[in-house]
């Protein structure tokens, strides 16, 4: 065994805890919750809240569970103005300050709450999103928080002190928002602005750079083509590492130790992408983005070039630009922005049914004790039985609009709205 494929093994994401959801989307990263998590089924705001925090500032990111300890991070914000920019429903603001706050998760009483840069007049972002989306990364006592254009921190998961900083500009056009990925000791930040398209590896306890690999030539009209938000996958095919990550016309894997690329595809025109790929049945499954979004699935076994090759499918029936797909047994669900679920075949990307839940859809469903968890924008969650018909287990509500994806940890859901911090559990 030669030493690069010995750095790639110790390279391999480190199992998480069935205590801990400890990345964006959970233990693996693809929405699914450890196999012994019994969240509740019904819900409201007097019944099944073991907590609720007023969170200081707001955000967008989801919150991520490490042992004993909750963490978000949040941007303060002054002078508010919602405005159009260009074709784009934006807001600026006069002051923002960007943080991280840590929450006891059995209380729900805030331990610190740290702020990392004041900044004046920042660069504006959509109306959607947030000075705060991208996700912490938990681990072994560390928090890694990235804000994009705006700095990335290390984080002393017990006292919030910042153990390194780096900052990484690039122009986002509508604000940050792909999460950090850990992939063993490397930190793994995707930087796909309108002026720079690169992956980068940073040493998790350090800061130092490792690698950077600039996307593929990109065939754009103008910038705004080419940015992209979707937050990096590692999974281990064949006993070999990658991290997989979709930018603007490509879907690429790289080597996590080197960065050297492993393959790469072209899935088309997308861009703006915010979702998430997912990884089940010998495939990568991905969305485009915009303008007219698709889901396709390609198997990552190959090298090179690979677009003509191993995309087994394409589909464009009722395909989110926002959320990202979830496998559950044999079937691969999605849901799409006004609220189309969708159930397929994840051989053919063939639908086995669909049922329209009503209202927007941003945050990403998760599975969880055989459950699917839809999370309605506007504070109703509808839980779904997987299988090969609709079935419609409970539908709740809550005050507040949910945009972040929410943790599920044993008995409990983390859910985030843009003021509080609710955990919810059967007791």
């Amino acid at each position: 065994m030669d030493r690069l494929t010995i750095l790639a093994l110790a390279l391999l994401p480190a199992a998480a805890t069935a205590a801990d959801w400890p990345r964006f989307r959970g233990p693996t990263g693809d929405g699914i919750a450890a196999a012994t998590a019994d969240p509740p089924l019904t819900w409201s705001e007097t019944e099944h809240v073991a907590w609720k925090t007023a969170v200081p500032g707001r955000g967008r990111s989801s919150p991520v569970v490490l042992g004993d300890r909750v963490f978000l991070t949040t941007a303060a914000e002054r002078g508010i103005v919602r405005t159009r920019i260009g074709s784009d429903d934006m807001q600026t603001a006069e002051h923002v300050a960007i943080g991280t706050v840590c929450l006891d998760r059995a209380t729900g009483a805030i331990l610190w709450h740290v702020t990392h840069r004041e900044i004046d007049h920042p660069d504006p972002v959509h109306w959607l999103s947030s000075w705060a989306t991208p996700t912490p990364v938990a681990e072994a006592g560390r928090v890694w928080c990235d804000f994009g254009t705006f700095g990335t921190w290390c984080l002393d998961a017990k006292t919030g002190q910042a153990l390194w900083e780096k900052r990484l500009p690039l122009d986002h056009q509508v604000g940050p928002g792909s999460s950090p990925a850990l992939a063993g000791n490397r930190l793994i930040l995707v930087r796909d602005g309108r002026d720079v398209q690169y992956v980068t590896a940073l040493d998790a306890a350090t800061g130092e750079a490792a690698w950077k690999t600039d996307r593929p030539p990109l065939k754009a009209p103008h910038g705004n083509m080419k940015k992209c938000f979707s937050t990096p996958l590692p999974i281990q095919v064949a006993g070999r590492a990658q991290v997989v990550s979709v930018g603007a016309h490509w879907i690429v894997s790289y080597d996590p130790a080197t960065g050297q690329e492993r393959w790469r595809a072209n899935h088309g025109m997308g861009f703006s992408i915010g979702t998430v790929p997912v990884f089940g049945h010998g495939k990568v499954f991905f969305g485009t983005g915009c303008f007219k979004p698709a889901l396709l699935a390609v198997r990552p076994d190959g090298s090179g070039d690979v677009t003509a090759t191993h995309i087994a499918w394409r589909t464009q029936k009722g395909v989110p630009v926002m959320s990202s797909p979830v496998l559950a047994g044999g079937d691969l669900y999605w849901v799409s922005d006004d609220g189309m679920v969708t159930c397929a075949d994840p051989e053919t990307g063939e639908a086995r049914w669909q049922e329209r839940l009503g209202g927007e859809h941003l945050a990403s469903p998760v599975l969880a004790a055989g459950r699917l968890y839809f999370w309605g924008k506007e504070g109703k969650t509808t839980v779904v039985k997987p299988g090969s018909a609709f079935a419609k287990l409970a539908e709740n509500r809550i005050d507040g609009a949910i945009t972040a994806t929410p943790a599920v940890v044993d008995r409990s859901i983390f859910l985030r709205t843009d003021t509080h911090l609710y955990r919810i559990e059967a007791r």
